[in-house]
């Protein structure tokens, strides 16, 4: 599979090494400083999927760009979260396929579907508070994290209509930990999530351009999880 790569920061360099494993091939690798002119003059084509782990700032200005050209994309920038309504049009008008995820990560997507049942399990229980906290390295800039975030949307839905108290740390080289946790009147259960390795990020991201290839709309990661569990089960 031909691949486009956006940005060539710790992400983008290790999706980069791990993609001939997936059976991918980087056909072109644009930086956030080229990816705008590459994409107006056409200096790109013949690719299947684009990954984009540039800047948040750079998402509105390449995916309309992505979508002139009709290439599907896997976006795993984070912090866009404000254009996402404006994105969303952009890709129903042009019929490319995305998939956004402010996590890529297998396990915390499965994370999150065990914290769902969780709330919904407490949420007939008012004595019980719910919290949320993630830890990631000095040099992120977007807190609470687009995970911590989507944690706390899914419990909502899930029916818990409490309060839940979020906090982040920003310190030393933490890939990324999030914790969820339910405190009672003499018990506390909590759910944790630990990243040992950036590279669990680039894996996802390759098997959702490889899921996403061929596909048009607007995905996330449980999207895919959800499709692959039900030919597991079909």
């Amino acid at each position: 599979m031909r691949i486009l790569l956006l940005g060539r920061g710790r992400m983008g360099s290790l999706v980069e090494s791990l993609a001939p494993s997936y059976g991918c091939d980087i056909v072109a690798l644009l930086t956030h400083q080229s990816s705008e002119r590459a994409l107006e003059s056409g200096d790109v084509s013949d690719v299947d999927v684009a990954i984009d782990f540039t800047l948040a700032d750079a998402v509105p200005h390449n995916l309309p760009r992505l979508a002139a050209r009709g290439i599907n994309t896997v976006i795993g920038t984070t912090g866009w979260a404000a254009h996402e309504g404006s994105m969303r049009e952009v890709v129903a008008r042009s019929g490319i396929g995305v998939l956004a995820a402010p996590n890529f990560s297998l396990g915390v997507n499965l994370f999150q579907l065990v914290v769902e049942e969780a709330a919904r399990r407490f949420a007939p229980h008012p004595e019980y508070g719910a919290w949320v906290h993630e830890l990631h390295h000095q040099a992120k800039k977007d807190a609470p994290s687009g995970t911590a975030r989507q944690l706390a949307t899914g419990m909502e839905n899930a029916g818990y209509t409490g309060s839940i108290d979020m906090s982040s740390t920003r310190a030393g080289s933490f890939p990324g930990t999030h914790a969820v946790g339910f405190d009672g009147p003499s018990d506390t259960i909590t759910f944790t999530h630990e990243v040992r390795d950036r590279a669990v990020f680039a894996r996802g991201a390759l098997e959702a351009a490889k899921w996403l290839k061929g596909r048009r709309g607007w995905f996330t990661m449980r999207d895919m999880l959800m499709d692959e569990a039900t030919r597991l089960t079909s």
